[in-house]
Parts: C-alpha cells; sequence; structure tokens
C-alpha cells in the first residue's frame, strides 16, 4: 500500500466491517482513541456507522490544546502583557479561552503575540530582535517536545540569551494510567500513532500488565483505524490483552532513539494538571536545572490572575469520555469554532470541534 487512496477503499473497508462484526458479540466493547487526529479521521470517515451496535467508541484526552489547563493559557496572557515580550505559538492555542480572555483578544488589543510553524521560526525572531524577550508557548505531547528541546539546544549554541520557552507539555501513557483507574469502562486503546514514533510500543506495556488493557498503534486511515479496531476486538474477546502495532510502517518498538535521547537531555518529568483530569503524577516535561535560563517560568515573575472555568462548559467531561460535546448546552449555539466556549471546539484535534464539523451532519 504505497499510495493513499489504497487506505480508502470501500470495498476493503466492508470486509473489514464484516469481519469486525463477525466477533464482536453483542456485549458492549468500549474501545478509546487517545489521539485527536484519530478523532477526526473517526469523524470524518464515518467510523462509527462501520461498527456493530456494541463497539462503542469513546473520545480521550488526545488533544493537548484541549487538556491544557486555563492556568497556563493566564500565564501566556500575563506573559505578553509585559513590555519587549514576544509571545510564539502554534496557531491552535491563539482563539483557546483562558479566565478572562484568550491570546487572540490580546494580539487584537496590541500585545506582540507570533503565530509560528516551528520553534526554529521562533528562533529566528529572538535572533533578528535581540531588543525583545521571545517566549515560546511550548504545548504538545511527545510528537512535538524533540522541536522543543533542539530549540533549547540550538538557542544556547547561538547564545540566544533573549529566547525562553514557557512548557506546558504532556506525555501520554501516564494519562493512560489515570483513565483506567478510573469509572470510564475502557476495554482497549487506540494508541496515539504519531506519539509512537517516538516512543514506541514498550511504554504501553504497563497498561496491559497493571490494568489488563489491550492497546494497538494505529495509523490515521480509514483502514488503518478499521483493522486497529479488529485487532482490539479481537483481543478482547480472546481476553488476551497486549500491545500491538498496526501502523508498521512508520512505529517501531523502540521508538525513536535519537529523538528520545535530545528529549531526555533537556526535559526531565514533572507533576502536571490536565484539563478535567486533573493533577497526574510524572504525566508532564520541565526544563532540567541546567537550562533554567530558557525556561520562561524561572526567567520571568508575572501576576496571573486567579483560574476560572466558563459555566456550564463540559470539555472536562468529553476529554475524560464521560460526556459527547451534544451534552453541552453549549455545544453548537453558543460554541463554536468561531466563537469558542471551551478548548475542545478550538483545536483542529478537538473532539467538539470534530463532532461540530462532522458528526452532527451525518
Amino acid at each position: 500500500m504505497k499510495y493513499v487512496e489504497e487506505f480508502r477503499r470501500g470495498g476493503a473497508a466492508r470486509r473489514l466491517s464484516n469481519d469486525i462484526a463477525g466477533i464482536a458479540g453483542e456485549e458492549t466493547i468500549s474501545l478509546m482513541e487517545v489521539c485527536g487526529t484519530h478523532t477526526m479521521a473517526i469523524a470524518r470517515y464515518g467510523i462509527r456507522s462501520l461498527l456493530p451496535g456494541s463497539i462503542h467508541l469513546i473520545s480521550g484526552p488526545g488533544c493537548p490544546v484541549c487538556v491544557t489547563p486555563n492556568r497556563i493559557v493566564d500565564h501566556a496572557i500575563a506573559l505578553s502583557r509585559e513590555p519587549g515580550v514576544v509571545v510564539t505559538t502554534f496557531g491552535d492555542m491563539m482563539k483557546v479561552p483562558g479566565s478572562s480572555s484568550s491570546l487572540d483578544r490580546e494580539h487584537a488589543r496590541g500585545c506582540d503575540i507570533r503565530v509560528v510553524a516551528s520553534t526554529l521560526e521562533a528562533l529566528a525572531i529572538a535572533e533578528h530582535a535581540p531588543e525583545k524577550q521571545v517566549v515560546f508557548l511550548g504545548v504538545g505531547f511527545e510528537t512535538t517536545v524533540p522541536t522543543i528541546a533542539v530549540s533549547i539546544l540550538e538557542a544556547e549554541k547561538r547564545e540566544l540569551t533573549n529566547y525562553s520557552v514557557l512548557s506546558a507539555h504532556k506525555t501520554m501513557p501516564q494519562a493512560m494510567a489515570a483513565l483506567s483507574a478510573v469509572e470510564v469502562a475502557i476495554d482497549g486503546y487506540l494508541c496515539p500513532g504519531h506519539v509512537s514514533t517516538i516512543i514506541g510500543s514498550e511504554p504501553y506495556g504497563f497498561i496491559v500488565r497493571d490494568h489488563g488493557i489491550g492497546c494497538v498503534i494505529a495509523g490515521f486511515e480509514p483502514l488503518d483505524i478499521l483493522q486497529s479496531i479488529l485487532l482490539l476486538v479481537r483481543q478482547v474477546r480472546e481476553g488476551a490483552p497486549r500491545v500491538e502495532i498496526q501502523y508498521t510502517r512508520a512505529v517501531r518498538p523502540g521508538g525513536n532513539p535519537a529523538a528520545r535521547e535530545v528529549v531526555d537531555r533537556v526535559f526531565e518529568p514533572c507533576d502536571s494538571e490536565w484539563r478535567g483530569i486533573g493533577m497526574i503524577p510524572g504525566s508532564g516535561l520541565r526544563l532540567r536545572d541546567a537550562y533554567a535560563g530558557w525556561d520562561s517560568g524561572v526567567r520571568f515573575s508575572v501576576d496571573v490572575e486567579p483560574t476560572h472555568e466558563a459555566e456550564g462548559c463540559l470539555c472536562g467531561l468529553v476529554l475524560q469520555g464521560r460526556a459527547r460535546p451534544t451534552a453541552c448546552r453549549h455545544f453548537g449555539t453558543t460554541c463554536t469554532p468561531v466563537n469558542p466556549v471551551g478548548p475542545c471546539m478550538v483545536s483542529t484535534e478537538g473532539t467538539c470541534a470534530a463532532y461540530f464539523k462532522y458528526q452532527i451532519q451525518r
């Protein structure tokens, strides 16, 4: 399968759908995807409509923008209001509501906030404007962290002391463990393909060992997802949970050692707050002491406003898989991608955005 079209063939999809139905049985099987790209693909391609009624797909905390707590957004806003500070970030973060504002609104009010395509672009801004302090708001899972680490090493090499990172990075396996221990019934995980290209399959082993929940690392095309669901359903019906790699064209058991090495050199694990889930031990990444000079949280002392959540917003429950977006009174009315109330409607990987764009029309 060398071409994208081969991963979208209707005949193959129907055969996989029939295979799933043939072994699914009548007892409910609940599977959670923990990748926002999977969430979007499942909605876009109508994967739910191809599954028997006993298969229940749950969207989890797979969107890094969505799980970022208001406190981080508020911190970035406070930094943007400081004289001479340029805040840079990826586009998804601009409209995420904080406690009383957003980066988009602050930009409209005159703060110097810029969308960049990469950390190298943020570094270039710092290099060409030495009189400015350039802050990169780093949000993401294991997929993007290596690029942030490289930017720190490059800043050190270039002696750019006016560049720093506000780190809100998170790691996925610890969140999966937290979800496995709560009241949401999960029989199997569709593991994130992008994250797994970096960390490999080995870090998911404890999910099987400690919680008895199977894991399949899935690709992002319709046939990838259907084949991964088939593998998980087979594990459940056989009573033999394990870690499998469906996305073999991109993921190896050991992941990407070079990327992991650069991350380990610059970052260390820390406890981290996840929107809707709370504090998860060891699920965040902070800069090591050796690189504290490039840590925005250390370099700047700013007053951050008290955290406030939007009244009635169900993003927290959606991220835990305990509520569907349509259960929220804001969904599709006062909360839309143009005017979001919560982060799950903002990001291109958000569950509410996926439902709004694809599911409700279908």
